[in-house]
């Protein structure tokens, strides 16, 4: 990998191919040892993603992230003190990069850390993009340059969200921010303790939402720009599992299973993806 095994860097990569395990494939395309900062700016992604959702006291969460925006703001002079930092402000690509562009992700994560459920599908996007969207607007001048189109990875990088939050239905329904938006729970008459119990209308509503989804996925697919390798990938699986939830008899139980293996298909879409990558020239 990047560092040496059980070392300090190797955690949060680990960290990161534990949410994302078809990364795996990319890394036969993204060669570890020449394309170090790739994967540690994935690594860091997943590092914030964690502090903003997976820490359920907003006042920690908030503490954590600060000292995010600290180490970020002061990388460029420092070298950075965290394995991942210093990692990617050795890249030279780091130090063509504003200040804003790796601190404005730290920011929208602080100001989402309260927000409550969203009234419909369409405000929950809405909230979902500043975060996602930020992540994306960096990650996408990484691998491609200032100049580079971030609007398809913004979307993709949201709704790759609000698939992955969909898997945490159950644990999440006493959480203030639902997977589900409030017009779907009202729709199908859904309470948060139903959240947690298998029944004919939390299928429906979960149906619907992965609907919603196949919608969005389609636009999102058709918007200018280009996509990593990653978040090629990402999207690739994340279309695919939800169109299998969506035919499943048990849509929760069929999304937190994930899809079987890795199979030639995601090998083959990891090599296109770095393909395209290349031909850009970045």
């Amino acid at each position: 990998m990047i560092d040496t095994p059980h070392g300090p860097l190797q955690s949060y990569v680990d960290k990161w191919l534990a949410v994302q395990p078809q990364q795996r494939v990319a890394l036969v395309f993204v060669d570890p040892r020449r394309h170090a900062g790739h994967i540690a700016l994935a690594a860091l992604e997943q590092e914030l993603l964690g502090a903003a959702y997976g820490i359920r006291e907003p006042q920690v969460a908030a503490v954590k992230l600060n000292w995010w925006a600290e180490e970020l703001a002061g990388a460029a002079q420092s070298g950075g003190r965290h394995p991942l930092t210093q990692v990617l402000f050795d890249d030279e690509r780091a130090q063509t990069l504003p200040a804003e562009l790796w601190l404005a992700p730290v920011r929208a994560a602080i100001e989402q850390l309260e927000e409550g459920t969203a009234a419909d599908f369409g405000a929950q996007l809405a909230a979902a993009e500043p975060l996602h969207g930020a992540l994306a607007e960096l990650e996408t001048a990484w691998w491609f340059g200032r100049g580079a189109d971030p609007r398809r990875a913004r979307r993709v990088a949201a709704l790759a969200h609000l698939g992955h939050a969909l898997r945490r239905l159950q644990d999440d329904a006493e959480r203030d921010r639902l997977p589900l938006p409030m017009a779907r729970l009202a729709r199908f008459g859904l309470s948060r303790s139903a959240l947690r119990t298998p029944g004919d209308a939390r299928d429906q509503a979960l149906r619907a939402q992965l609907g919603d989804l196949a919608a969005a996925w389609r636009e999102a697919m058709a918007l200018p720009g280009p996509l990593g390798v990653f978040r090629a990938l990402e999207a690739r699986e994340s279309v695919r599992l939800a169109k299998a939830a969506a035919g499943a008899g048990d849509p929760l139980a069929a999304l937190q299973r994930g899809l079987p293996g890795n199979g030639f298909g995601l090998t083959l879409a990891a090599w296109n993806a770095a393909r395209r990558w290349r031909l850009a020239g970045a």
